[in-house]
C-alpha cells in the first residue's frame, strides 16, 4: 500500500508543487516502509518524478480532462487510491487541489487536513501540524479514519532529490456524465510570465505607486529577480492591475521564499494572506506603516527613488555572478 500523490502539471510540465509533494511523500514513505505512487493527468513525460522518490506513475490520458474539473479529478484520485489500496493521499495547496480535496475525501470516506506544515508528528495516532487563523497560529490535528488525505502547504517542506527506479502504467478510470455537471466555458492563461502560484519571489505593489502608469518600475525589478508581480486589493479594485494579481486573505494567498511589498501599508487582510512567506521586505515612505511590524527587512523611503537603484544593483550583481 503505497502513498498516493496527485502530481499537478501545466502545459505538459510538472509544477514545482508536484516536486515538493513528491519529496515530502518520499520522506513519509521511508518512515512507513512503503513507496510513493503518483497519478498524473495528460502528462506525457513523467520521468522527472523519479528524481524525487516516486516509484510508480499512474498515467491518465483523457481528452475530457484537458480542463480542470474538480469532481472529475476527484473521481480520478478516488479510483487511483482504490486501485492501489492507498491509505494516505497527499495533495498540494493549489486552488485546484484544495477544490477537489473535500470531494475526494467524501468519496473515500477519508479524514482531510489542509494547510499541513512539516512531516507527521506521529503516525499512531496519526497527527499533523497545520496553520490556523490565517497563518497566525498552529494546531495539531489528529486523523482517525482508515484513509487520510493531507494538503501540504506550499514551500513548507522544500524540494529534495531522491533518485528511484520508476515504472509507468496507463490508467483509465471510469468517468460518467455526472462528473461533468459543471462545465468549463473558458480558460484564461498567462503566458511568458512567472505566475503567482509557481513563484519563489513575488514583487507586489500598492497605492503608494500612485497609478498604473508607474508599474513599469515594479515590473523591471520583477524581471531581474525572476519574480511574479502582484498587488493589494485597493489596486485591483481601482483597476490599476487585474484581479488575478490581487494577493491577500481576500485574494490569492502566497507562501513564497521572498515577498517584496512596495507602497503597501499592510492591512490585516493583506498580511494574513502573505504571512506564510519566508522573507518579507517592505518599502514605504511611512515609517509607521503596519507592514513594518511583520517585515524581516524594511526600507523607509520613496519607491520612485529606491526601485531604479535597487533594480540596477541587482542586475549588476546577477551579471557579475552569472
Amino acid at each position: 500500500m503505497s502513498i498516493l500523490i496527485y502530481a499537478e502539471s501545466g502545459e505538459g510540465k510538472f509544477k514545482k508543487v508536484a516536486l515538493e509533494l513528491a519529496s515530502y511523500a518520499k520522506n513519509v514513505a521511508d518512515t512507513l516502509g512503503t513507496t510513493v505512487t503518483a497519478v498524473t493527468v495528460n502528462t506525457e513525460n513523467v520521468s522527472e518524478l523519479s528524481n524525487y522518490g516516486v516509484s510508480k506513475v499512474l498515467k491518465v490520458s483523457n481528452e475530457k480532462l484537458k480542463d480542470f474539473n474538480a469532481k472529475a479529478f476527484a473521481d480520478v484520485i478516488k479510483q487511483a487510491a482504490q486501485k492501489e489500496g492507498a491509505k494516505l493521499i497527499l495533495l498540494s495547496s493549489t486552488t485546484d487541489s484544495l477544490y477537489l480535496a473535500p470531494i475526494a475525501s467524501v468519496g473515500l470516506d477519508a479524514g482531510f487536513a489542509s494547510n499541513v506544515v512539516g512531516l507527521p508528528i506521529s503516525t499512531s495516532p496519526f497527527q499533523v501540524k497545520r496553520t490556523a487563523f490565517s497563518n497566525k497560529a498552529f494546531n495539531i490535528t489528529e486523523i482517525n479514519t482508515d484513509i487520510k488525505i493531507l494538503s501540504i502547504a506550499k514551500n513548507s517542506y522544500g524540494v529534495f532529490e531522491s533518485a528511484s527506479a520508476l515504472s509507468e502504467e496507463a490508467f483509465s478510470p471510469s468517468l460518467n456524465d455526472a462528473d461533468f455537471n459543471v462545465k468549463v466555458e473558458t480558460v484564461e492563461k498567462t503566458t511568458g510570465k512567472v505566475t503567482i502560484a509557481d513563484a519563489d519571489v513575488v514583487v507586489s505593489g500598492g497605492r503608494g505607486l500612485k497609478g498604473p502608469e508607474n508599474w513599469g518600475l515594479l515590473e523591471e525589478l520583477a524581471t531581474v529577480l525572476g519574480a511574479a508581480t502582484a498587488c493589494s486589493k485597493p489596486v485591483s479594485d481601482l483597476g490599476w492591475r487585474p484581479h488575478s494579481e490581487h494577493v491577500g486573505q481576500t485574494g490569492k494567498p502566497v507562501a513564497t521564499n521572498l515577498y517584496i511589498a512596495i507602497g503597501i501599508s499592510g492591512a490585516i487582510q493583506h498580511i494574513a494572506g502573505i504571512n506564510s512567506s519566508k522573507i518579507k521586505v517592505v518599502i514605504n515612505t511611512d515609517a509607521e506603516a503596519p507592514f513594518f511590524k511583520v517585515a524581516d527587512y524594511g526600507i523607509v523611503g520613496d519607491a520612485f527613488d529606491i526601485l531604479p537603484r535597487l533594480t540596477q544593483k541587482l542586475a549588476a550583481f546577477k551579471a557579475q555572478n552569472a
